[in-house]
């Protein structure tokens, strides 16, 4: 990690299963480096505020900050009663809720984050935008109108994947980038990197690159936000780090 320049970091589940969850938890505590765990559980069920309790009570369950949900099943899921329920135990617990949707869904997740304006949300790599072709007008509308709840911020992160092709440049996501910071501002982006599927398409350095060269016109201090200190807001994480920090 230090290798990367990288102070430290946020673990993220890739599994529906609570226990992957506590294993993340468990190897948080004994690593500093670990400053949050992004975890797991099941939305709908009746013990949603349960669950979580649990997790927070577990070994290494200060470090969570966060719950994730993959795979919806239709472009409405967000919006489900039970659904609703659970991110509602989300949002009293303190946690974030990551919003990992495509542009079929921005316009739940909206929707959403209307009903939970004390909540704080993170919308994970930007919707996942095609890149291979011009911008789609769905995918940067649904981007603006979610983006106008101020409770939510955006992960600068998993476009490398997006791309038709393996032979691709940094300036391939710009147009994509733009929209996305003027609809967010600098002040509520934050890089993510992806690992370690971004390997399908790119290395943990390519991965850089392609943030750095999208955040090149901000200020110093607006690319220390994007590459570290506004994750720090997004998740409520108290870490003594610097300005210069990332």
């Amino acid at each position: 990690m230090q290798a990367q320049g990288i102070d430290a970091c946020i673990t993220v589940q890739c599994r529906r299963d609570t226990d992957e969850t506590m294993e993340f938890l468990q190897f948080a505590a004994q690593n500093a480096q670990i400053a949050g765990v992004v975890g797991w559980i099941d939305l709908t069920s009746e013990h949603a505020a349960a669950d979580i309790s649990s997790l927070k009570a577990a070994p290494g369950g200060s470090k969570l900050v966060r719950i994730r949900h993959i795979e919806f099943e239709d472009p409405d899921w967000l919006l489900r009663p039970e659904v609703l329920r659970g991110i509602a135990a989300v949002v009293h617990s303190g946690l974030t809720f990551d919003l990992l949707v495509r542009t079929r869904e921005l316009p739940a997740a909206a929707a959403l984050v209307a009903r939970f304006p004390s909540g704080r949300f993170v919308l994970d790599h930007m919707a996942k935008p095609a890149i291979r072709q011009e911008v789609d007008e769905d995918w940067a509308e649904g981007i603006a109108k979610l983006a106008s709840h101020a409770n939510v911020w955006c992960k600068l992160s998993g476009l490398v994947t997006e791309t038709a092709t393996e032979k691709w440049s940094p300036d391939d996501f710009l147009p994509f980038i733009d929209h996305t910071f003027a609809c967010f501002g600098a002040k509520r982006m934050l890089f993510g990197s992806d690992w370690p599927v971004c390997l399908l398409r790119a290395d943990y350095a390519q991965v850089q690159a392609v943030a750095g060269n999208g955040i090149s016109g901000l200020t110093k201090q607006e690319q220390y936000g994007v590459m570290g200190l506004n994750a720090l807001a997004a998740y409520a994480i108290d870490l003594p780090i610097g300005t210069e920090k990332r």
